[in-house]
């Protein structure tokens, strides 16, 4: 049975015949490796370390962390004859099926027992083909954390067994006590071929080839202190070799010999700490200037985003004048540094002076326009000062190792405060509350709006949705009192079979009522009547993908033996569901690229006129399109006008789902890519991804102003994605990435790293891609919800009253009244995302920069300044995809409505 309280995730079984590599070593007399008989097999990673470098090699695919059998059992087939051969001098099997069993299930799940029984039998039938001169050893190379992961520093991780047997003594005779009580073996065979000579010289010889081959490729470590590594090293060699020759066949070692072996061992750690010292030295260097360009070019480019968001919403822009300067100001910069670097007699370096110059002539555009619009910046500051307090707090104390250890809580409460603060803002201002009349002012109260109340329910419902998502998280190693998220394990390892069901029912109910209000919201704005393949899609496609993902959850969930006769088909269902998911989410995203309209024209006219005034113009031209557009949507108001006024007048045109034409598109890309990323998770995280689109629901309801997003609306938006980050499961340290995602659709290994870098980058930065992606939803949703609920009964109105009312919402199409304000909308809201994007980036770059030397800065700012940094660009490129898809619509409507015309 398997020893309790070991966990081991990797072993990993050598043999070695004790005499074979001994007897080469004593006729060369010197220290070097054994160049015997290497037979191996098992994990394939070894292939690329030491390429034919073993006399005989057995290589399984080992990437796969879901597959429990294909190393082990490939081993075992080649261990025994190989070992009965003896064809070998030293043979090594690396098995891997307790660590994938560690990932997979973790270390208390059933299967590990089974795995660790197997390798047991395998120990008790391999002691059985030893023979007398063979030493076993067994080791793991790391143990593994409550979660079955490692990587990190706890004591569990770093913890790790070794195993030895051998048939016969390894010791002739019983050490000495003087050098039992000195820590030094006795027996000179012993020390000089298994525990010191070989062990230690082979330690050396590494290090000394490695020494020599990074030096002639890098070219980055001193030559002196190189040189001075050679000499020690060859001095301690030949003493070395001088020692084993006086000591060489008898039984005790000679008390005289002592010193010079405590010498000798001395010399080897002086040698290996120096060459630490020089690698060290060499490795850790740092490039102030080129950091400090880096920095600078990024706050240079948060500047220009924040001023070119300002511009953006001016009419008398001045982008020439703002354009030149900036130039002239990056030439003289960069021609200085030039001539400064002449004249100094240092190197030019390239990278730092475009930074610099970037950065001059980005300070340049700013400064002119903080010089021609006095006015308008001390307003923009005093604006910025309510919701960047929370950003610049957020950012300031990136610099405290505590603050990104509690990140995770830390975010959602910044997100709930500045929501709340949001709420106290409102009713200062007098927002919230209806003029006061004599009879309030006589009592000393006021009363609020029924929309106050609307508010608070969104502002409770969202605090609601930031403490739910707590239950979700991950723990670092730092906070040892932490427990992980019992919904981040996959059901596979829960053992209760009832709990089992009930957890996989509720996430395919997720699933169903997930596509049941997508579906209801697009048939409530007239999205779904038309018979357009998107539309098509949308109805059918969305019900197919979920059932094929309820598919794979099932048939992932159940054991691995379970099924008996039926494994062969299960591993097919395995892979075959996830890539029908694949393939039905990409055609969906294609057919929302090239016809993303899911408007449903009808044409009821009676006569045969034409539908607008004609205009003088060139045809069919932007100028056009551009007066057409407002003609025809006035058209079909007027007709509807017509309609009420006399009752009998038929529509000229009606046109279903073209006030949502844009946000539906979002949305459907929106679910899309939210079924393609909760494939990647496991099948309990469905949840956090209900909450995290309930959230960006309850955020787009209290954010509403139209034509511009406010600040507040865009900060909480990131703090948002920032919260839903860590409530799937993620932390910025990488023994948490998922790694599981590089196989959902794969059952053996990956012929190429692009493909598991991107299922697994998707599964990491999932929020970003979700939230990035919706941004424009934050400029559309106000204009969506002018539209009043036509499920709520309302009394019956006057014709006049319900003519204003028509004429009122126009809902997206007002957007098209004015494209240019529109367009500068989206730019500006694009480039107010960029900016706090960039600003967070630049606080973890600073600190990384500051707290260089800090104790903490490999295990928390570098791995959080990496993470910070691949948001950023997952980000920026969701940003961009979501404003082209806005763009692509914008196409689409105005090709439609040139159609129009030209009936």
């Amino acid at each position: 049975m398997p020893v309790p309280g070991v966990r081991q995730q990797c072993w990993a079984v050598s043999l070695r015949k004790v005499g074979a590599c001994s007897k080469s070593s004593e006729t060369k007399n010197t220290c070097r490796p054994c160049t015997g008989r290497v037979v191996f097999m098992g994990d394939d990673t070894w292939e690329g370390l030491f390429p034919n470098k073993f006399f005989r090699s057995y290589f399984f695919p080992s990437f796969n962390v879901k597959d429990l059998h294909t190393v082990d059992n490939g081993i075992l087939q080649h261990l025994y004859p190989t070992v009965d051969s003896g064809e070998w001098d030293f043979l090594i099997a690396h098995f891997l099926g307790v660590d994938h069993c560690g990932h997979k299930h973790g270390p208390d799940h059933p299967e590990m027992a089974k795995k660790l029984t197997q390798m047991n039998e395998m120990l008790r039938s391999l002691v059985e083909h030893l023979g007398n001169d063979t030493l076993l050893l067994v080791a793991g190379d790391h143990g593994m954390t409550e979660t079955g992961d490692h990587g990190g520093d706890s004591e569990k991780e770093v913890n790790a067994a070794l195993f030895v047997y051998s048939k016969t003594p390894l010791f002739d005779t019983d050490p000495p006590e003087h050098l039992l009580s000195a820590g030094l073996p006795s027996p000179p065979e012993f020390l000089s071929w298994c525990f010191f000579s070989d062990p230690v010289c082979s330690l050396l010889l590494q290090v000394d080839r490695f020494l020599r081959s990074y030096s002639q490729v890098a070219q980055d470590l001193p030559a002196e202190q190189l040189q001075r590594l050679q000499e020690l090293f060859s001095s301690a060699v030949e003493e070395h070799t001088q020692l084993l020759a006086q000591v060489q066949g008898a039984m005790l070692m000679p008390p005289e010999m002592e010193p010079r072996l405590r010498s000798l061992i001395s010399r080897f750690q002086l040698y290996l700490r120096e060459a630490r010292a020089v690698c060290t030295q060499s490795w850790a260097r740092f490039h102030p200037l080129r950091m400090v360009g880096g920095c600078a070019l990024i706050a240079a480019s948060c500047l220009l985003c924040y001023v070119a968001s300002e511009l953006a919403a001016v009419s008398d822009s001045f982008y020439r004048s703002c354009l030149l300067y900036p130039l002239l100001w990056g030439l003289v910069v960069a021609v200085l540094l030039g001539l400064a670097c002449t004249f100094t007699q240092e190197g030019l370096d390239l990278l730092l002076l475009s930074s610099c110059a970037a950065a001059a002539s980005q300070l340049g555009f700013f400064w002119h326009w903080w010089g021609r619009h006095p006015k308008r910046r001390l307003r923009a500051w005093l604006v910025l000062a309510f919701p960047m307090g929370i950003l610049l707090f957020r950012c300031g104390a990136m610099f405290s190792d505590s603050f990104v250890v509690a990140e995770a809580r830390v975010a959602p409460f910044l997100l709930a405060s500045l929501v709340t603060l949001l709420v106290g803002k409102l009713h200062w201002d007098g927002r919230l509350t209806v003029p006061e009349g004599p009879k309030q002012q006589l009592l000393g109260f006021s009363s609020y709006r029924k929309e106050s109340w609307y508010l608070l329910c969104l502002v409770a419902a969202l605090l609601l949705c930031v403490r739910l998502s707590g239950f979700f998280h991950q723990c670092r190693e730092e906070i040892p009192q932490c427990r992980p998220s019992v919904f981040l394990a996959p059901l596979a390892s829960l053992r209760n079979t009832r709990a089992k069901n009930l957890f996989y029912l509720l996430c395919v109910a997720l699933l169903a009522g997930m596509v049941y209000a997508v579906r209801s919201w697009l048939r409530h704005y007239g999205n779904l009547n038309s018979s357009d393949p998107l539309v098509l899609f949308v109805r059918w496609g969305f019900p197919l993908v979920v059932l094929c993902i309820a598919c794979y959850w099932a048939v992932a969930s159940s054991a691995e033996d379970s099924l008996g006769k039926l494994q062969e088909l299960v591993q097919v269902a395995v892979v075959a569901f996830p890539w029908a998911v694949y393939g039905l989410t990409s055609v969906g995203l294609l057919l929302l690229l090239c016809h993303p309209m899911t408007v449903f024209a009808k044409d009821t006219r009676e006569s045969a006129g034409s539908i607008v005034t004609p205009y003088q113009g060139v045809p069919s031209s932007e100028v056009d399109f551009l007066h057409v557009i407002p003609q025809i949507y006035r058209r079909m108001q007027e007709s509807q006008k017509n309609r009420l006024e006399r009752g009998s007048c038929r529509a000229t045109v009606a046109a279903y789902g073209l006030g949502s034409v844009y946000s539906a598109a979002l949305v459907i890309a929106l679910t899309l890519l939210g079924f393609l990323l909760m494939l990647l998770h496991s099948e309990r995280l469905s949840l956090a991804f209900l909450l995290l689109f309930l959230e960006a629901f309850v955020l787009l309801h209290i954010h509403t102003r139209s034509f511009s997003v406010p600040w507040f609306a865009v900060i909480s938006w990131l703090l948002a994605a920032s919260q839903f980050f860590y409530s799937t499961g993620h932390q910025p340290i990488f023994p948490a990435i998922h790694w599981n995602a590089a196989f959902v659709g794969f059952h053996l290994d990956h012929s190429t790293n692009l493909l598991p870098a991107v299922l697994v980058g998707a599964n990491t930065f999932a929020s970003h891609i979700l939230f990035a992606v919706g941004c424009p939803l934050l400029l559309l949703w106000p204009f969506v919800c002018e539209m009043p609920s036509s499920q709520k009964k309302k009394p019956k109105k006057e014709p006049q009253e319900e003519l204003q009312e028509v004429e009122e919402h126009m809902m997206e199409m007002r957007l098209r009244e004015s494209p240019e304000k529109f367009s500068a909308a989206l730019l500006q809201l694009g480039l107010k995302y960029l900016f706090v994007l960039g600003t967070q980036l630049l606080a973890c770059v600073c600190a990384a920069m500051i707290l260089r030397r800090h104790l903490m800065v490999w295990k928390v700012f570098a791995p959080k300044f990496l993470f910070e940094s691949l948001g950023f660009v997952v980000s920026s490129i969701c940003l961009l995809l979501g404003i082209s898809l806005v763009m692509r619509v914008d196409c689409a409507v105005s090709t439609w409505f040139s159609q129009l015309q030209l009936r």
